[in-house]
């Protein structure tokens, strides 16, 4: 122990005389963190305190050396290197010796602190967007689904923290949703698009099938006569059109003037087909009455078959016709129209001939035959007729030919059929009807009775195998029209009374759904297919009337919120409080639903635009703000700039340093944030450092001035001990340079006026000895412990000096030096034992501190 304090002695110089640098080597090279502690406490030196404060690494000697060092370096040294939040707060709430010290333990406690909160702020503003973005995630698509997407990304991106590896994964997870929820709206629009297209092919698909079934009306009444294959054919093209437009009225609704010229040409159709079953029902009649001459009762018969005018009679019915208006043809009748037209027959069927149109040449063959025997033989051309007649044989024969092995190949084909017991009944179905169809479609060519009936045959045969099939099938779209019809009455209860608050939207999904189950739900028996469609497309017609009415006043509301938006927009309001309000129109506009389609886009491109405008402005006064507010920073920081850069040389700059702080206050307020705080807290400690420097060049100045007047004051000590030597008082002469100030002089007068009349010995030791320990005070020196009283009485009557104003300690040095000037008659050995101190202690106020 006695070798450790002989080291200790050694190293902090207080015995021996080893000299500064190989003391500061071995303190370098020593590892005991007390004896280190101790010579940096008690070394003889700053630079060995310093390499002693060096080695040291625990914080709480730190903390101890900043708190009870006595020189102010190693304090401010040892500070700087305490860098925990505990060990910062301790240092504040303990370092009560060095002000300092603890006013820049605060300083940086308060600044680690604020960093923290400031993370911790922008931490929280991360994780609050994040969650916004992930509800965003959940939500429904509506219209500025998109936008606020972009919007909430570009949020996320201008933020300046690094988001953790869990924050990321919930970003890109969120972000993954929103985009699929945007993809997804994207392929329904397509979609949609796609969907509306195929409506627009299906009103043309019907408006074709309508266009056809008028020319086939329009091409019976402008022919000659209406024969049975006529009306077979005809009867055969308004089934297959009217499968063909339930089936695409199943897909989409049909246009009303569209369904109207169906409706009409339907009408007609049945005006025709019923005309033809009257006919039909006389025929015999008719008959009878053409072979018994029985004129009577022909024209009650015509009569009664209500024939419509614009249509050509049949044969049977012209036949009925000619027997009664026989005489008035033969009257009227001119026989130079009838050759005429009788030629121009001809003509025709030789046309007819050369195209190939077997049934129509064989038709008008036929007439132009009858017409023949009803003419004069001299006046027409037989044998053109003959040769015409001769070329339809050959035709005739020519199908025979052709039509003769296609009919063996198709007997084949369906005995074929019968035996194959592989195919489903779907398939077998499909084969046996078309190969009935194309035996229909060969017509009366090469027609025997064997190959008939064999066909025939094999054909019942397929029946026989598919009736169990066609029994299910039946039983099927007996099912399916009952739920059709369900499906009808379902929609109809709706119609009849609709929600006050349904919604365009629901009312579009009931549509779409009611269309999928109708589809669904099919085939239906087809002598019910059309009715039941019918019923369903006045639903529909209805349904989409109710929707059409409620997103017209969807529209109108949305019209009244576009009105409300231009308002706003053109409005004084501030830009943020009027984007504030814009979101609340937004939040309005999706609750609202879907306008019309054809307006939907219009209104929401409108509406869109005058809230891009409102989000513009806003952005723009944001924008500008932050330039203000980057100028003001930037200049602020040219004059943090500038006054770190700058130090006072003498106390009259301090001019300077207020124009700088009236400076600083024309900038504020600064924006928030943490350049803010910390140039702040920088500009505070730059500010504190420069008034301390002129607070010390202050006292520099005034020592220095009183070094001027020192040889007044030696004058003063001389006539001093010249008077206490002899009893004989004499005055002293200032000199002439420097001048005297007024204080300065009249201390100059007292001290000559009490070497007139001297206090008493005890009472100068006295003064000279507050002198010094006030003028230890004002250096921020140690006092010794013998002067604590004088020290605390000192203090308390420099508070009761100061009170109400603000102290200057260059002021009280000048009275202090002023006090001692006219403090006297003092003794030379009372002198010679403090001037020593005194001189020192002036001494060590004339330092300035470092830059």
């Amino acid at each position: 122990m006695e070798l450790r304090e002989r080291l200790l002695m050694l190293l902090t110089g207080r015995a021996g005389h080893q000299d500064l640098e190989h003391r500061t080597a071995l303190v370098e090279a020593l590892n005991d963190s007390s004896l280190l502690s101790r010579i940096a406490l008690e070394g003889d030196n700053q630079q060995l305190r310093l390499a002693a404060l060096a080695r040291l690494t625990g914080e709480d000697e730190l903390i101890r050396q900043a708190r009870d060092n006595g020189i102010a370096a190693v304090r401010h040294a040892a500070a700087e290197r305490i860098t925990s939040e505990q060990g910062l707060a301790r240092l504040a709430n303990e370092a009560r010796r060095d002000r300092r010290v603890m006013r820049r333990a605060r300083d940086r406690l308060n600044q680690m602190r604020a960093d923290a909160a400031s993370l911790a702020q922008a931490r929280q503003r991360r994780e609050s967007l994040l969650e916004q973005l992930e509800a965003h995630a959940a939500s429904p698509w509506e219209p500025m689904y998109a936008g606020r997407f972009r919007h909430l990304t570009r949020e996320w991106e201008r933020l300046e923290d690094i988001p953790d590896n869990e924050q990321e994964r919930r970003y890109q997870d969120a972000s993954l949703r929103c985009r699929k929820v945007i993809s997804d709206h994207e392929a329904h629009e397509h979609a949609q698009d796609v969907a509306e297209q195929q409506r627009e092919d299906a009103d043309q698909a019907r408006e074709s099938l309508v266009e056809a079934l008028e020319e086939s009306l329009e091409g019976l009444r402008h022919g000659d006569r209406l024969a049975d294959q006529d009306i077979a054919s005809l009867r055969s093209q308004k089934q297959l059109m009217a499968s063909r437009w339930q089936a695409l009225s199943d897909k989409h609704l049909a246009d009303d003037a569209l369904r109207q010229r169906y409706d009409a040409a339907l009408t007609d159709f049945d005006r025709i087909v019923q005309a033809r079953v009257r006919l039909d029902e006389r025929a015999d009649a008719l008959q009878e009455a053409i072979d018994i001459g029985d004129d009577e009762r022909l024209a009650a018969l015509i009569d009664a078959c209500q024939w419509p005018d614009d249509l050509p009679p049949s044969p049977l019915l012209r036949r009925a016709r000619e027997q009664l208006e026989h005489q008035q043809v033969v009257a009227d009748d001119d026989l130079a129209a009838r050759l005429t037209r009788f030629h121009d027959d001809l003509g025709q069927l030789e046309q007819l001939l050369e195209s190939g149109a077997f049934k129509g040449a064989s038709r008008l063959h036929q007439r132009l035959r009858q017409q023949a025997e009803e003419l004069p033989a001299k006046r027409i051309d037989h044998g053109r007729l003959k040769r015409l007649g001769a070329r339809l044989a050959e035709l005739r024969d020519w199908r025979g030919f052709v039509a003769g092995p296609k009919r063996d190949q198709l007997c084949q084909d369906i005995e074929s059929l019968a035996r194959d017991d592989t195919l489903g009944h779907a398939d077998l179905d499909r084969r046996h009807r078309r190969l009935i169809k194309e035996w229909k479609g060969l017509g009366d060519a090469a027609a025997n009775q064997e190959q008939a009936a064999r066909f025939r045959r094999a054909s019942d045969q397929v029946h026989e195998r598919l009736k169990p099939w066609r029994a299910e099938q039946d039983a099927q779209r007996q099912r399916n029209l009952e739920a059709r019809e369900a499906l009808c009455e379902q929609l109809e209860q709706l119609i009849e009374q609709p929600s006050q608050q349904a919604d365009p939207d629901a009312l579009r999904e009931i549509r779409d759904r009611a269309r999928q189950q109708w589809r669904h739900h099919s085939p239906v028996p087809r002598d019910q297919s059309e009715a039941v469609g019918r019923r369903f497309g006045r639903i529909r017609h209805q349904l989409q009337a109710l929707i059409e009415q409620r997103a017209n006043t969807v529209a109108d509301a949305k019209r009244q919120l576009i009105d409300e938006a231009r308002q706003l927009r053109d409005s004084g309001q501030d830009p943020t409080r009027r984007a504030d309000n814009t979101k609340q129109l937004q939040k309005r506009w999706r609750a609202l639903g879907r306008a019309p389609r054809h307006e939907e886009r219009a209104l929401w491109k409108e509406f869109r635009h005058i809230c891009d405008e409102i989000f513009a402005r806003r952005d723009a006064a944001r924008r500008d703000q932050a330039k203000g507010n980057q100028a003001r920073l930037d200049a602020m920081q040219a004059l943090v700039e500038r006054m770190d850069a700058w130090q006072p040389s003498s106390s009259d700059d301090v001019a300077i340093l207020d124009q700088a702080v009236n400076e600083a206050l024309a900038l504020e307020p600064l924006p928030h944030g943490r350049r803010s705080e910390g140039m702040r807290k920088r500009w505070s400690g730059i500010i504190r450092a420069r008034r301390d420097r002129l607070e010390r060049l202050a006292l520099a100045e005034e020592v220095q001035r009183f070094h001027a007047i020192r040889p007044l004051l030696d004058a003063h000590l001389e006539a001093d001990a010249a008077s206490l030597a002899d009893d004989t008082p004499r005055d002293v002469t200032p000199p002439g340079t420097p001048e005297l100030s007024s204080d300065v002089k009249r201390a100059h007068q007292q001290r000559n006026t009490a070497r007139r009349s001297p206090p008493a010995a005890g009472d100068i030791e006295e003064h000279l000895e507050r002198i010094r320990v006030h003028l230890a005070l004002l250096a921020g020196g140690q006092v010794a412990q013998r002067d604590d009283p004088l020290r605390l009485a000192i203090q308390v009557e420099r508070l009761n000096d100061n009170l109400g104003k603000e102290p200057t300690r260059s002021a009280e040095l000048r009275e202090v030096l002023c006090e001692l000037l006219a403090t006297g008659p003092i003794p030379p050995e009372l002198w010679q034992r403090e001037v020593g101190e005194l001189d020192r202690t002036l001494e060590s106020l004339t330092q300035l501190p470092p830059p």
